[in-house]
C-alpha cells in the first residue's frame, strides 16, 4: 500500500468520489460475469451515496466517457478489452483516474505465459510449461511435460477454453478447444493438490481460500454456475504457511506492477509446496466470488470493499 492510498479512509472517498462510471459488460468470453460484477458494484456503490452511473461496453465507450463528466472510473470488466491494458489506456488519454492496476500491470498480467515467465526469474514456484509453436507434435509436448497435463489459452480468464488432459488421446481436442480462443496457446503441467486463492487489497493480503469442487478441476461451470463447489476461509492450511504463501503472493502481485486490489491462485501439492497458477487484476465481484468472501472473513462487507477498491483510483 502506498501512502497516498493509505490516507483514504472510507469516508474521504464517499466525500471526494465525484461522478463514478462503473464499467461493465463489454465483449469478451467473461462478459455475463462482468455484467454481474458490475451491476453488484454500482449497487453498493448508490446505497453508499455515490454518484455512480453503470456503462455497459459494447460499441462507443469513448462517446459515453465523454458525454458526462466523470470523475473517476471502477472497472469491473473482466477479460480482454477490460483486464488486458486497453480500457486502462483509454481512460489514462481521457484523464479519468481508475482502480487497479494500470495499463502496462494489467497487460503483463493478462499474458500467463509472460507472468510465469518473469515469476520464474525472481524465483517465484509455478509449474512448467511450453509455449506452443504452430504444428508442434503431441509427443513433443508429452516429452517436454507429461501427463496429466493443462492446456490453455494464453490470454483469457474465468478457465475459458482450460482442459485438463490424462492421455495423450485428450491432447488435441483440448488443443483445438484452447486455439478457439487464442491464438497463443500453452501446456502446463498439471500440479496434484488444492486450489487455494489470495486476494490482495491495498498491499496486503486477505485471508487464504480453500476452494474443493468435483468438478475435474476449477472451471467456469464449478465457479459460477454450480452449487456444490465448497470455499474454506479460513483455508485451514497451517498459519505459518499461510504466512509464507501469503508473502510470496504479494511478490507475484508486485513483480507485474500491479496496484491497488487483485487475486493470486495457486496450487499447493501433496508435499504443502505451493504452485502459483495466475494472476487477475480485476476479479469477479459476484455472489460467487472470491475475493468478497475473504473480505467477509476479515471483517470487511461488500460495501466497504467496494468503496476501498474504489479508494485505489486516488492518489
Amino acid at each position: 500500500m502506498t501512502s497516498d492510498q493509505r490516507r483514504f479512509t472510507c469516508e474521504d472517498v464517499k466525500a471526494q468520489a465525484g461522478k463514478v462510471a462503473v464499467l461493465y459488460g463489454g465483449r469478451s468470453a467473461e462478459r455475463d460475469i462482468s455484467l454481474q460484477s458490475g451491476t453488484a458494484v454500482h449497487a453498493a456503490l448508490l446505497r453508499q451515496g455515490i454518484d455512480a452511473i453503470a456503462i455497459d461496453w459494447r460499441e462507443d465507450i469513448i462517446g459515453e466517457l465523454r458525454r458526462q463528466p466523470f470523475d473517476r472510473a471502477f472497472i469491473a470488466l473482466h477479460g480482454r478489452g477490460g483486464e488486458d491494458g486497453t480500457i486502462q489506456a483509454l481512460l489514462d488519454l481521457l484523464g479519468i483516474p481508475y482502480t487497479g492496476s494500470g495499463m502496462t500491470a494489467s497487460a503483463l498480467a493478462m499474458d500467463k505465459v509472460r507472468t510465469k515467465l518473469l515469476w520464474q526469474s525472481l524465483a517465484v514456484p509455478t509449474p512448467p510449461f511450453l509455449l506452443l509453436q504452430r504444428h508442434q507434435e503431441v509427443n513433443e509436448i508429452l516429452q517436454a511435460i507429461g501427463l496429466p497435463l493443462m492446456v490453455k489459452p494464453a490470454h483469457e480468464g474465468s478457465s475459458v477454453g482450460i482442459s485438463r488432459v490424462l492421455t495423450a488421446e485428450q491432447l488435441p481436442a483440448a488443443l483445438k478447444l484452447a486455439a478457439r480462443h487464442d491464438s497463443a496457446v500453452f501446456v502446463e503441467r498439471y500440479i496434484e493438490g488444492r486450489e487455494y486463492s489470495i486476494p490482495i487489497l491495498d498491499g496486503k493480503a486477505l485471508p487464504m481460500i480453500g476452494i474443493e469442487t468435483d468438478h475435474a478441476f476449477y472451471d467456469y461451470d464449478a465457479k459460477y454456475l454450480s452449487n456444490r463447489t465448497r470455499y474454506r476461509c479460513p483455508s485451514r492450511v497451517k498459519a505459518k504457511l499461510e504466512a509464507s504463501i501469503a508473502e510470496t503472493a504479494l511478490l507475484a502481485f508486485d513483480a507485474v506492477g500491479a496496484r491497488g486490489w487483485g487475486r493470486v491462485d495457486l496450487m499447493l501439492d501433496e508435499q504443502n509446496q505451493p504452485w502459483f497458477i495466475e494472476l487477475n487484476t480485476v476479479p469477479g465481484m459476484t455472489d460467487h466470488s472470491l475475493v468478497p468472501m475473504s473480505a467477509r472473513a476479515a471483517g470487511i462487507d461488500f460495501d466497504e470493499l467496494v468503496l476501498r477498491i474504489l479508494g485505489t483510483s486516488f492518489g
